[in-house]
């Protein structure tokens, strides 16, 4: 029995010593393995700081790149084509003004229906976490309508089905702007992520043919020419560029040195040989086209110009600010002949335009109001929005009219 007990024992001795073998082996393995992970961790560590630099080395270089394209761009100016083109356009247009806006102002609606107008039906269009719709624009159609969101999207709307027909994603931020072409089928949108965008449109849906990535910081105002073949961009960068149209080319942008604030809002007019331009420093800016400079610099806002417009007469320019006033100008005299201070405008005037006869004046602040251009009275005021009225667009013969709010809804007035 003791020699059993001790080959018992030493067959226990023998497996617990290799137990700790075992063990002690286990231990360096996983020490091991753990100096591994660490090294591991400090590659990647380095690579992910290598990789953050190269990209910023990388957009240090596309930031100079596009400086220098700018800069080059700057000096190019418009070609001789263009020139010809937009004084040609100009002489035609303002030849023919009187006669055409007669035409128009004979079969407008007159005032006495215009009070009449209520919705005549309410969309609540884009995200609702990112509320608001910042933009619209009615097509010639007169049937659909685009309207620009803070959600970054841009959205094709029926007026005749109530129905969205297509939504156009690109832009990163908020759309500041959104247009359609008169005559092409085209559409445009410009973006607070420094881009604007020329949609071209196939069977109701658009898809993106130009980015226009010439200015650096929030593109808050495109404006089509009267010829149809040209289009500018205003920005928060203190720039304005000059487009041609089908190729997408940047034929001009503007830097004046001694204009220090960014461009808020920007509008042609009429005949399309003055490009008119808000500012965050209270000016309102004209520019003559064709020279590419700046000829008046109207003062009197005591606030950011937060909208710009001009009347189809040729005469009057509409500016609002973001103090609730909006000051009328005639550009023969470059004075202020007239003041409009909406009884509920806290937010500011969100937006301001004229019917295509020039008879009525559009103001959204708070509410809507228009006014009629003859006097300047007070034709209605409708409340129907519960935020900043940002857009307004009469329709053709203004027979009916569309509005966007910060409140997220697109409405439809008629009598």
């Amino acid at each position: 029995m003791m020699h059993t007990f001790q080959n018992e024992w030493d067959a226990l001795m023998l497996e617990t010593f290799t137990l700790k073998q075992h063990l002690e082996a286990t231990r360096q393995e996983l020490a091991h393995a753990l100096y591994q992970h660490d090294a591991a961790c400090r590659v990647i560590a380095r690579l992910i700081k290598e990789r953050d630099e190269a990209r910023a080395a990388l957009g240090d270089v596309q930031k100079n790149a596009a400086a220098g394209s700018a800069d080059n761009k700057n000096k190019e100016g418009i070609p001789t084509e263009g020139i010809k083109t937009i004084t040609n356009t100009a002489k035609v247009l303002a030849k023919a003004r009187k006669k055409r806006i007669k035409a128009v102002a004979a079969e407008v609606t007159r005032k006495e229906t215009l009070k009449k107008y209520v919705v005549k039906s309410s969309h609540s269009l884009h995200s609702a976490s990112k509320p608001g719709v910042l933009s619209l624009d009615i097509h010639t159609d007169q049937q659909q309508v685009i309207t620009g969101g803070a959600d970054g999207n841009a959205i094709v709307f029926s007026r005749k089905t109530g129905k969205i027909v297509d939504t156009l994603k690109g832009h990163k931020k908020r759309i500041n702007s959104s247009i359609f072409h008169p005559t092409e089928k085209l559409a445009f949108t410009t973006s607070a992520d420094g881009t604007a965008v020329i949609w071209g449109e196939e069977d109701g849906k658009y898809t993106s043919k130009h980015v226009l990535s010439d200015h650096t910081a929030d593109v808050t105002g495109c404006t089509l020419h009267p010829s149809g073949q040209y289009m500018v961009t205003a920005s928060l960068d203190k720039s304005w560029c000059f487009y041609d149209i089908p190729t997408g080319t940047c034929y001009k942008k503007l830097v004046d040195e001694k204009i220090t604030a960014g461009y808020t809002k920007c509008a042609f007019h009429p005949d399309g040989i003055m490009l008119g331009t808000g500012t965050e420093d209270s000016i309102v800016r004209v520019f003559e086209i064709t020279a590419q400079k700046n000829v008046a610099n109207i003062q009197g806002h005591t606030g950011k110009v937060t909208a710009v417009a001009f009347s189809e007469n040729g005469y009057f320019l509409a500016s609002g600010d973001e103090q609730g006033v909006v000051k009328l100008w005639d550009l023969r005299k470059l004075e202020n002949f007239h003041t409009i201070t909406p009884a509920k405008a806290e937010g500011g005037i969100g937006s301001l335009s004229f019917d295509a006869s020039g008879s009525y004046l559009s103001v959204g602040g708070d509410t809507l109001g228009i006014y009629s251009t003859k006097g300047w009275e007070l034709v209605k005021t409708w409340g129907d929005h519960s935020g900043l009225v940002t857009s307004v667009c009469m329709g053709d013969k203004a027979e009916f009219f569309a509005t966007t709010s910060k409140d997220r809804t697109l409405k439809f007035y008629e009598a």
